[in-house]
């Protein structure tokens, strides 16, 4: 029975990355097959049953560097989210603003979107009907978020911004209602192994190739999330920090997952991600 409360914690699967045998790199497509639904890939997926902490009311003892993500409330001006051209337009410089003031950044490059609209049943994973993602995954690589440099950025101005501190940032924000269907989880970078945990994957685009990282079952990670977020509430998700000394976290592996405390009668969930470089001096 679906519980309209606001739960410490729930018991929730986790699917996990299985690798493919005898050390043969890992494969997924970006877009699934338009028969089938499904993502072409060569690896498989073990789910395991995790206890995720909802940690509303405790959401500042999560930071992007002790954590490797943060919450923070910000309500949108751009709220429409239907035209890709207006939210470039509208919602990219308000966000590109938020990212500076909340991590001290000197510049911030917003490379992409996504939105997701959750429609059980509807197998079209174009990416105008992007779903949400049921795997535990790393967005970047290393290799990829060095590459991502070079691609968006002037061949002239990329060597030296390699020389210092850089990010690869998510930002995460439900759509037009609470996300309390199909939420966010995200695993604490202090419970995570990174050599061990997290495996590169290729990610084949129709005219390019990209890398994530798969991540392992390990039973000590910690996952977290914070239930009904809001429009008006936005979390940064780490995936890549160029310091990689262990003094701060450098990703966090994320899923959304089905919450069985999620109310029968919630909207489906939308959400929209922003994917942003993030430079420091």
């Amino acid at each position: 029975m679906a519980s309209t409360g606001n739960p410490s914690t729930v018991t929730a699967s986790i699917n996990y990355f299985v690798p493919p045998d005898n050390g043969v790199r890992a494969y997924v497509n970006i877009n699934a097959d338009p028969i089938s639904g499904e993502r072409g890939r060569n690896f498989s997926l073990a789910t395991r049953e995790m206890l995720i902490e909802n940690v509303r009311g405790k959401e500042d003892e999560y930071t992007l560097d002790n954590a490797g993500f943060q919450f923070h409330r910000s309500p949108a001006k751009h709220t429409a989210f239907l035209d890709d051209e207006e939210i470039k337009k509208e919602y990219y410089p308000e966000t590109a603003e938020l990212y500076k003031k909340l991590t001290g950044a000197s510049r911030v490059v917003i490379f992409d979107h996504t939105i997701r609209r959750h429609r059980p049943g509807q197998i079209d994973d174009s990416p105008e009907k992007r779903q949400p993602v049921a795997q535990a995954h790393v967005d970047q690589t290393t290799k990829a978020s060095i590459d991502r440099v070079h691609r968006h950025l002037p061949a002239e101005e990329a060597p030296e911004l390699l020389k210092k501190r850089f990010q690869i940032i998510n930002l995460w924000r439900p759509i037009s209602v609470p996300a309390l269907e199909w939420p966010l989880a995200l695993c604490d970078y202090r419970s995570v192994v990174p050599e061990k945990d997290a495996l590169p994957v290729a990610l084949i685009y129709p005219d390019r190739e990209g890398e994530t990282y798969g991540v392992v079952y390990n039973p000590d990670h910690k996952w977290k999330y914070l239930r009904g977020m809001t429009p008006e509430e936005v979390v940064l998700i780490k995936c890549f920090d160029s310091v990689q000394d262990g003094s701060v976290a450098v990703f966090t592996p994320h899923t959304g997952f089905v919450d069985p405390s999620t109310p029968s009668d919630a909207p489906h969930r939308e959400s929209i991600e922003l994917r942003a470089l993030v430079f420091y001096d």
